[in-house]
Order: C-alpha cells, then structure tokens, then sequence
C-alpha cells in the first residue's frame, strides 16, 4: 500500500480555517432551531455530575441517566407551576400601571429638578407634561415590543422554539447524558495524533473554566434572584418578586443585573413609599446585603477567581453573541470566551517560549 501523502503546514492551517470557517456558516444557518439542542447540551453539561455520582453508587449509565432526568424534569415542572403564574400576574399589571409609576417618581424628583431647568432656561415641566410623556413612551415600548413579537410569530421561530423546549429539550438531553462518555470518547479518537496532548489539555483546562464559572455562575444567579425576590416582597415592594428574579436572572452580566434590579426596585419605591422613606431604606437594604453576600460569599466560594475570565471580556461575548446568533448566542457566548481564553493563554505561553518573542541573541 502507498503511503499517505504528507500535509504541509500551510495545507493544515488552510484545512482548519476552511473547516471552522465551514461550521460557523452551518450555525448560522440553523440559528432559528438550534434553541432545543442548545439548551438541551447546557442541562446535559450541568447533570453529567450527578449522574456521575450515581454511577459510582453502582447504578448503570441509563439508570442513572434515567433517574436524574426524571428528577429534573418534576422540578423542573414543580418550579414554573409555582413560579409562573405569580410572575405572569406581576409582569401584566407592571406592564400596564407603568406609565402611572414613572408619573410618580417624576412627581418626586421634580422639586430637585426644577432648579436646575431654571438655571439652563428650560421651561417647567407640568404634571400634564409628565402624564404625557409617560403615556407616549409606554405606546412606543409596546409597539416595538408588539412588532418583535408579530416579527417572530410571523417567521414561526417562537412556536418552532417553544415546541422544541418542551418536546425535543428533554430527549436531546436524556441522550446526551446516557452517551456522554461515548460522544466524548468519538471526539477523542477523531483528534490529530500530532497535537492529541495538547488538544486534551486544552480541554481540561477549557472545562475547568466553564464548570468553574458557568455551573458557579449559575448558582450565583439563582441565590441572587432569591434573595432579591424574597426580600422585596418582605418589605412589602409591589412587583418585588418579577423586579427580584429579573435582576438575578442578568446578574450573569457583571454589574448589569444588580445596576438594573436597583433602578428598579427604588424607582418603585419612590413611587410606592414615600412620605414614608424608610421604605425605600429597606429597599436599598436587600440590594445592599444581596451585594454584600455576592462579593463576599456566593461568587469567592461558588464561582472563585481561578476562571480567568475578566469582567470585560464576559460583557463582550455577550453582546456579540447575541449580535451573532441571538438567544443560542447569549447561551453559550461565556462557555466559548472561557474556551478562547485558555486558547490564548496557550498561543501567548508558546509565543513566549519563541524565538520571535526571545530574539536571536538568547
């Protein structure tokens, strides 16, 4: 038999570019379904843990693959029929008293305003002013709303995605759990042998940072979302418990989610309390302790430094995933900036060891 013709180098990077080139246009393509195998991957990364431990219990693979999804699913179910109708019945009255509420808190800072309309010569805003333009920024925010939703109705995304969680994300999952070590196993066997080592370190390293940061994050959020949620219906906050799981639910963005849940948690209250300002005190309270507790607690020993992920490079892949892909971007946008980091960090060290970084005369 003749032997296999020997690649250059320039064939194994023209190779590589046109294959990654390749499976970046298949995403693309498929954007619009891939939501359910997405989502169904992200819950089958979580669990493989358990089902891990289970196996070590002496159960089987499909067993325990079996029982873990079985278990989810009924919390899963037990959750949202808890949660959903409250928050459904929260975000409808939101949604339609929020033009009355920003009212109210113009109503409040507007004796701190008119001051300074004064020394700049502008004219002095009048409670039919506010009421007006309150009414007209809430008609414009339901008509783009309303437009992206026909949009995607019309295109048949929403229902194609809402189906496919609740029909295909529980199969995709089962499966992947149950052939977790298989599929793993066929990506091993398919690695060039010449970087094999390399490439398996790579994804130790890789998995370290998305277990330490997602699965950590995760858990953040939902602790977050929680004490958020809960205290804000303590101290009596109308929609506390639709503005406390909003801003756990993007606290995975740093800073956003707790700069986002304030505002709107003490422009409700402003509305909502006063004259009685110790409200609003204890307002600012839970988001005082939430952040006391994130910074000190849940993200040092849940999420830890050892990620390498900065806070920057997080808000970047975020946007654009979500520019890129949409909803399956966001999803996996810190999962692939946690993979690129340990890339570079590797190029960078090897570049290091290099003679064009040492020069000629080390």
């Amino acid at each position: 038999m003749a032997p296999a013709a020997s690649v250059t180098s320039s064939g194994r990077w023209r190779f590589w570019v046109i294959a990654a080139a390749a499976f970046l246009l298949i995403l693309w393509l498929l954007n619009d379904i891939l939501l359910p195998f997405v989502v169904g991957m992200v819950v089958a990364y979580f669990l493989d843990p358990v089902v891990l431990r289970l196996q070590r219990m002496g159960l089987s693979r499909t067993m325990a693959t079996t029982a873990v999804t079985i278990v989810a699913a009924l919390i899963a179910v037990g959750f949202f029929m808890a949660i959903l109708p409250p928050l459904f019945g929260q975000l409808q009255a939101l949604i339609v008293k929020t033009p009355e509420y920003i009212v109210k808190v113009a109503e409040r800072i507007q004796p701190l305003v008119e001051p300074l309309r004064e020394r700049f010569g502008l004219s002095p805003l009048t409670l039919s002013d506010l009421q007006t333009e309150a009414t007209q920024w809430a008609g414009k925010a339901f008509a783009v709303a309303g437009g992206i939703a026909g949009t995607v109705a019309q295109r048949g995304v929403a229902i194609i995605n809402l189906l496919g969680l609740l029909f295909i994300t529980p199969v995709v999952t089962f499966y992947l759990l149950r052939d977790w070590e298989k599929v793993l196993a066929a990506i091993d066997s398919a690695l060039p042998r010449d970087h094999a080592d390399t490439i398996r370190k790579l994804a130790r390293e890789s998995n370290a940072a998305i277990a330490g940061y997602v699965r950590g994050q995760a858990l953040v959020c939902l602790a977050l979302g929680s004490i958020y949620a809960i205290g804000l219906s303590l101290v009596g906050l109308q929609f506390g418990l639709v503005i406390g799981l909003i801003a756990g639910a993007i606290s995975f963005i740093p800073f956003v989610g707790t700069f986002v849940g304030a505002v709107m948690a003490l422009g409700m209250a402003l509305a909502q309390f006063p004259p009685d300002w110790m409200g609003v005190a204890k307002v600012a309270a839970v988001f005082l302790v939430g952040q006391t507790l994130e910074g000190n607690v849940l993200s040092p020993k849940l999420v830890g430094d050892r990620v390498g992920l900065h806070p920057v490079w997080i808000m970047f892949a975020l946007l654009a995933g979500g520019s890129l892909f949409g909803f399956v971007g966001v999803l996996v946008a810190v999962p692939v900036a946690a993979v690129a980091g340990v890339i570079v960090r590797h190029l960078l060290a090897r570049y290091r060891e290099s003679d064009i970084y040492r020069g000629t005369a080390s």
